[in-house]
């Protein structure tokens, strides 16, 4: 059963064609800009992702990077079996350059609708598109543009922490999940105190003001010798110290067998510096919204989906 399209405002009835999304009058309401439709305003408080998906397209993409990273997160997060998605609509939320994308539709059969609040859904047309089961849309997670209780599946990596009320955004995906239905999230924990005692929540204050692409000239031209450093300390015991360096926690950020450690570096550094929004949440607290918001048989924990690699993960059934 096709997924029904409608304005997030108005609540009318829209209609995919080439060019656009139409009611059912003939209206254009939202255009189709490189392989999305265009439901959210152009310029947003995620220009950053835009910026940061579309410069880094290919990278965290398992089909050109030679890993499995992805594949194995999605699937380990999920619990969710390839072979019995054939007929289910899933819905994406925060796509980003599409590295889940990727691997629904390269390993499921599934109908994908994958939604993304920056420009960020061009790089991941660019990656999987065009594609039959693919339909992709630049949209708010508080102004989605489908009839509630439609999706069988629903999922949202990596995306909670950098939206203005956590809260509210998941209840917008528990409301988008059908009778039977799943939703699974991941999210930055908060693990103690010192989860924001490091480089990264010290400098925020000022770098999230910067503009975006200064910033990821500044980190491009100084990530060598703070990639040194941060190998530095670790050969000498002194790892700890790396918190306070102002560069992702390499060792915990991308997979160990990676051939382009700069590349990545300067990603996932400009991924902790420039978000408008970064609250990382405590696994209770989203497991406890899942049950307020009606979901059944919450399981809330953190997963291990490649050596070193973790992420507080909360799954819920409707």
């Amino acid at each position: 059963m096709e997924v029904k399209i409608i304005c997030p405002y108005t609540h009318e009835e829209l209609y995919e064609r080439p060019d656009g999304l139409f009611n059912n009058l003939g209206i254009n309401k939202y255009r189709k800009v490189n392989g999305a439709y265009k439901v959210a305003p152009e310029e947003n408080y995620t220009d950053n992702f835009g910026l940061e998906w579309n410069t880094f397209q290919k990278t965290q993409i398992d089909k050109y990077n030679g890993t499995s990273v992805s594949r194995n997160r999605f699937f380990f997060e999920t619990k969710w079996q390839k072979d019995s998605l054939g007929s289910q609509n899933i819905l994406e939320v925060g796509s980003g350059a599409g590295r889940f994308t990727q691997i629904i539709l390269d390993h499921t059969e599934a109908h994908l609708y994958s939604v993304d609040y920056s420009n960020a859904v061009e790089a991941n047309f660019k990656n999987n598109g065009p594609h039959e089961r693919l339909h992709l849309f630049q949209a708010s997670i508080y102004e989605l543009p489908f009839e509630k209780a439609s999706f069988d599946k629903v999922f949202c990596f990596g995306v909670l922490q950098h939206t203005p009320d956590v809260e509210k955004s998941v209840k917008c995906l528990i409301e988008m999940v059908k009778p039977g239905g799943e939703l699974v999230v991941d999210f930055y924990p908060i693990k103690g105190w010192y989860s924001k005692l490091n480089a990264k929540y010290m400098l925020r204050p000022i770098t999230k003001r910067i503009n975006n692409e200064y910033l990821l000239r500044i980190i491009s031209k100084n990530i060598n010798w703070l990639i040194k450093v941060y190998k530095f300390n670790k050969t000498i015991g002194l790892g700890f110290l790396n918190r306070f360096l102002p560069i992702c926690d390499i060792d915990a950020t991308f997979p160990k067998e990676i051939q382009h450690i700069k590349e990545w570096a300067i990603l996932d550094t400009f991924d902790m510096f420039s978000p408008a929004y970064d609250n990382p949440q405590r696994l209770e607290s989203v497991k406890s919204w899942f049950e307020i918001f009606g979901m059944k048989n919450v399981k809330a924990e953190m997963i291990e989906y490649e050596k070193g690699l973790v992420a507080a993960v909360v799954r819920g059934e409707s």
